[in-house]
């Protein structure tokens, strides 16, 4: 075998290794189950925690108005009368 076709070989296994890490990092199932959160045995004081705090959100968010009208800051500097490209070349 020659250099080149040697490090062509090595080139092309770096790069499947390289590969295999990085798909192998997305194979831990779905949102919110990763490596570690199946093993840990829950706690219900734990768990009554979450919930209250879960709660308190879910409360706070109800409060929080809905808005009525959008915000458009550039609102005020533009103007109510609209004319056409037509009369805006005649005045100039």
């Amino acid at each position: 075998m020659t250099y080149a076709k040697k490090l062509y070989v090595i080139a092309a296994g770096a790069v499947i290794v390289l590969s295999a890490g990085s798909a192998f990092a997305q194979n831990y199932g779905g949102p919110g189950e990763g490596k570690y959160q199946s093993t840990r045995p829950s706690d219900p004081g734990e768990e009554a925690k979450r919930k209250s705090v879960d709660d308190n959100y879910k409360r706070l968010m109800e409060r929080i108005p809905d808005s009525k009208k959008s915000y458009d800051p550039w609102g005020n500097m533009r103007s109510n009368a609209t004319t056409s490209s037509k009369q805006r070349n005649e005045v100039k």
